[in-house]
């Protein structure tokens, strides 16, 4: 009786260790499996977000992408206003990246990277621009604004060297303005010309500004 009541007693404790071994996994296991869940719904909000006006966007369509259920996007985010900050992150990251590929001083780079940008990203960005009074599009609005203004004088920082401090944000509005959305809006859209045509037209603009032949 007592040999059996011991065997017991190291099954059970066999079971205990087993369990303590067991649960740190399962845990892991699971951070991962919700890990994986919350990159999927970010990567659809992300990739709606590129191609439609936000305020069209719906949960429904972010969770049927991503293959989820709306009560799990909003387990994971908390509401669609928290995902799409996430996602606008995540966009503004890789416009960043997309962005910098041009190098300081080289016009033509610069054209060609925000000509980059615009044939993708032009329409919805312009869309968006017609609803900025909306608080949900606002925030994109303004840091969009922002960082095309940062981009201008990262990129042109050479040229803009020559410039008076009075000069050079002068100079820096005129830059902004020619390498704007709207711009490529007008001479793509409007005026529908090709897009060599195009940044060579823009790209005359910069350089008439800056002095550059």
């Amino acid at each position: 009786m007592e040999a059996w009541i011991a065997s017991r007693e190291d099954l059970f404790r066999v079971s205990v260790v087993n369990m303590k071994a067991a649960r740190p996994y399962t845990m892991r296991a699971r951070a991962a499996s919700a890990e994986s869940t919350r990159s999927r719904v970010l990567e659809a909000a992300v990739q709606q977000l590129k191609g439609r006006l936000r305020s069209d966007i719906r949960l429904n369509d972010v969770a049927s992408q991503a293959g989820v259920t709306v009560q799990t996007v909003l387990r994971l985010f908390g509401s669609k206003a928290e995902l799409f900050r996430h996602a606008l992150d995540e966009v503004l990251q890789e416009m960043r990246g997309d962005l910098e590929q041009a190098e300081p001083g080289n016009v033509t780079e610069a054209v060609r990277t925000w000509f980059d940008h615009y044939e993708q990203f032009g329409d919805v960005v312009i869309a968006n621009l017609v609803e900025e009074h909306d608080p949900a599009v606002a925030p994109i609005v303004r840091i969009g604004r922002e960082l095309h203004r940062e981009r201008v004088q990262t990129v042109l920082e050479p040229q803009l060297r020559q410039f008076s401090a009075d000069e050079r944000e002068r100079v820096t509005d005129a830059l902004v303005c020619m390498s704007d959305v709207y711009t490529w809006k007008l001479l793509r859209r409007d005026m529908q010309r090709p897009r060599p045509d195009a940044e060579a037209t823009v790209e005359l603009m910069i350089n008439s500004v800056l002095g550059d032949s």
